[in-house]
């Protein structure tokens, strides 16, 4: 069975998904962003947070990760706005001394979090970045990656 891009008309052209018909169901992301920060700013980190003139990092983060979730219909061109239900975005540091931002978004809808999610997770990230680039920019953003859905057509898991 091969798949057709859900975003294209039958003349190629980019249009939204008509979600009319569809049942509203409870439906979660979850998605994972990786920072390396590198050693000198990691040696900040006190008491699991960095705190820079600008503020503590992973609290703005935060803030800035929900923020952005919410919006994401206004920053992507063909997805839908949705008013979520929840948001979560939860930073740590990992053995590797890597920040991991998990964000997951959930609503009741007919269509999935899977974007608000990546989002959440991509501008929580660039957030750190942003207040952390005064000390290095020696800052890599590994990866953004879906972690797991749940709730449409199918659901999906991604090993830890």
């Amino acid at each position: 069975m091969s798949q057709e891009f859900t975003h294209l008309d039958s003349a190629g052209n980019p249009a939204m998904v008509d979600v009319g018909s569809k049942s509203a169901t409870r439906r979660t992301a979850r998605a994972r962003c990786t920072v390396v920060l590198g050693k000198e700013i990691m040696d900040k980190l006190e008491q699991e947070e960095i705190h820079t003139k600008k503020g503590p990092v992973f609290q703005t983060a935060i803030l800035a990760g929900i923020m952005a979730s919410k919006r994401t219909g206004e920053l992507i061109p063909l997805c839908h706005p949705l008013g979520l239900d929840n948001c979560q975005v939860d930073i740590r540091v990992n053995e590797r001394r890597e920040v991991v931002i998990d964000c997951t978004a959930r609503i009741t809808a007919r269509t999935g979090v899977e974007m608000e999610a990546l989002t959440g997770a991509t501008i929580a990230a660039l957030t750190v970045y942003d207040m952390c680039k005064a000390f290095s920019h020696d800052i890599v953003i590994k990866e953004v990656k879906l972690m797991e859905k749940t709730g449409g057509k199918r659901d999906f898991r991604r090993e830890e």
